[in-house]
């Protein structure tokens, strides 16, 4: 029988890190979703089940917690992380009201964010 790995999107406008983040995914066995843009992630097959979104705030375009309110409205229930090189409580408070499961500011560990991802996909 095939084991079901859980998808997670990563949704940051730097391709190395994206790149980076995949990588990581993939190692502890998930499959990584990379998206440049929350208008491309927007844009993507909704056929593909997501489990969970790690995503960055300062995108270029539409925001990331703008996204995330977004998928909050049309009532989707993803598990959202927010990474950011912002460091402002303002901007953590904001996505925290959001509703993030987890706040991580770069230069964050890999073991941060998989026990983020992780306690996110927890049933």
């Amino acid at each position: 029988m095939e084991n079901l790995r859980r998808t997670v999107a990563v949704v940051d406008d730097d391709a190395s890190l994206r790149r980076s983040l995949g990588r990581l995914l993939n190692a502890y066995g998930f499959l990584a979703e990379e998206y440049a843009s929350a208008e491309d992630f927007l844009a993507r097959d909704r056929k593909k089940s997501i489990d969970c979104l790690v995503l960055d705030i300062d995108l270029g375009g539409m925001s990331g917690i703008d996204l995330q309110r977004r998928l909050k409205v049309e009532g989707t229930t993803l598990p959202v992380i927010i990474i950011t090189a912002l460091d402002a409580g303002s901007v953590k408070a904001e996505a925290e009201k959001a509703g993030c499961v987890a706040y991580l500011q770069k230069q964050f560990s890999g073991a941060a964010l998989i026990a983020a991802i992780n306690k996110a996909l927890a049933p």
